[in-house]
C-alpha cells in the first residue's frame, strides 16, 4: 500500500495547527491587556488610594464605599501577571481563581461607589479640587474617576471571553487543559453571578425612580420587590367616549395604571396617582390589529376577571415592544 505524499494533508495536524494558532494569539492578547489592567489598577492605587490615605481628604469609611477591595484586586492582577509572562496559564489562572470573590464583592459595592464618588464631589470641596488636579494628570490620558471605577468589571468580562477561548483551544492532552478549563468554567460563573448582580441593580434604580413618581396612599410600597420591565404612555380606549391617555408601568407580576397629577397642584405637580392595578397571571393578551408593521399604530386587548381594557398606540414600534413585555410578564 502506497505511503502518503509529502504533500498529502492531514485533518488532524491542521487541526492541531488551527489550535495552536488560536491558543497563541488568544495567549498574547490576554497577556497584553493584563499589563495594561495592571497598570491603570496601580494608577487608581497610587494616585488615588495611596495620596488619599496620606492627606486624610476622605475620611476610611467613605473611601471604602468609594474603592471597595480595589487594593485587593490590584494585588491579585500582580500575582497574576507573572505567570502569563513566564507561560505558565494554567497555574497562573488556577491561582487567579481563588480571588474571583472580590470581583463579586466588587460588583456589590458598584452602585454604592458611584453614589458616593457624586455625593462626594458635590459637598466636598477639598475632595472635588483633589480628584479634577489627579484626573489632569498625563497618566490618566483624559480619563476620569468614574470612567475608572468599572475597570474590574470590564476586565472581569475580558477574563471570561479570553479565557475560554484559550482553554477551547488547548489540546486535551496538554499539562494545563484542565486547570485552564477549570478556570474558564470558574471564571464563567463568576461573571455570571456579577451579571445577576447588576441587574438587581438596575431594577433597583428602576423601582425607586418610578416610586417617587407614584403619589397617594395607594401608590406606598406598590414597587417593593418586584421586577420593573416597561413603561410609557398609552390610550385607554372605552366602550363610548374618547381614548384617554394615561402611563402604564409594567412589572414581571402587574401592571399598573396611572393618571397624572394636575401641572398646577401645589404640592404633587409632575406625580402619578395610581389608578388600577393588574394582576398579570390572570391576563389573557390579545393583539387586536396593528399586526402589519405599518404606521398607523395598533391597539391591544386585555382580559382580566372583572374587567377588559383595549389599549391604543399610534406607534407601531412601541406597541410591538408593549406587547413582547407583556407576554413575557404573562409566562
Amino acid at each position: 500500500m502506497a505511503s502518503p505524499g509529502p504533500g498529502s494533508r492531514c485533518p488532524l495536524l491542521e487541526q492541531r495547527a488551527r489550535w495552536e494558532r488560536k491558543r497563541a494569539c488568544t495567549a498574547r492578547e490576554l497577556l497584553e491587556t493584563e499589563r495594561r489592567y495592571l497598570e491603570q489598577l496601580e494608577l487608581v492605587a497610587t494616585y488615588f488610594l495611596g495620596i488619599l490615605k496620606a492627606k486624610g481628604t476622605l475620611r476610611p469609611p467613605e473611601r471604602q464605599s468609594l474603592f471597595g477591595c480595589w487594593e485587593l484586586i490590584y494585588g491579585a492582577s500582580q500575582e497574576l501577571l507573572p505567570y502569563l509572562e513566564g507561560g505558565h496559564w494554567g497555574r497562573g489562572l488556577e491561582g487567579f481563581c481563588t480571588h474571583l470573590e472580590l470581583y463579586v464583592q466588587f460588583a456589590a459595592n458598584a452602585e454604592r461607589s458611584q453614589t458616593t464618588l457624586q455625593e462626594q464631589l458635590k459637598k466636598n470641596k477639598r475632595f472635588r479640587k483633589f480628584v479634577r488636579l489627579q484626573e489632569g494628570r498625563p497618566q490618566f490620558g483624559g480619563l476620569q474617576l468614574q470612567d475608572l471605577l468599572p475597570l474590574p468589571l470590564q476586565r472581569l468580562q475580558q477574563y471570561e471571553n479570553l479565557v475560554v477561548a484559550l482553554a477551547e483551544n488547548t489540546v486535551p492532552n496538554s499539562p494545563d487543559h484542565q486547570q485552564l478549563t477549570r478556570a474558564a468554567r470558574l471564571i464563567s460563573e463568576t461573571a455570571q453571578r456579577v451579571h445577576t448582580i447588576g441587574q438587581e441593580q438596575k431594577n433597583d434604580q428602576h423601582l425607586r425612580r418610578i416610586q417617587a413618581l407614584l403619589s397617594g396612599r395607594q401608590a406606598k410600597g406598590l414597587t417593593s420587590g418586584r421586577w420593573f420591565l416597561h413603561q410609557g404612555w398609552l390610550l385607554v380606549v372605552p366602550p363610548t367616549g374618547e381614548p384617554r391617555p394615561r402611563m402604564f408601568f409594567l412589572f414581571s407580576d402587574v401592571l399598573l395604571m396611572a393618571k397624572p397629577r394636575p401641572a398646577l397642584h401645589l404640592l404633587k405637580s409632575g406625580t402619578f396617582a395610581c389608578r388600577a392595578l393588574y394582576p398579570m397571571a390572570q391576563c389573557q393578551l390579545c393583539r387586536v390589529f396593528g399586526h402589519s408593521g405599518g404606521p398607523c399604530g395598533g391597539l391591544l386587548s386585555l382580559s382580566f376577571p372583572n374587567e377588559k381594557l383595549l389599549l391604543m398606540s399610534t406607534d407601531q414600534k412601541e406597541l410591538s415592544h408593549w406587547y413582547q413585555s407583556l407576554a413575557l410578564a404573562i409566562r
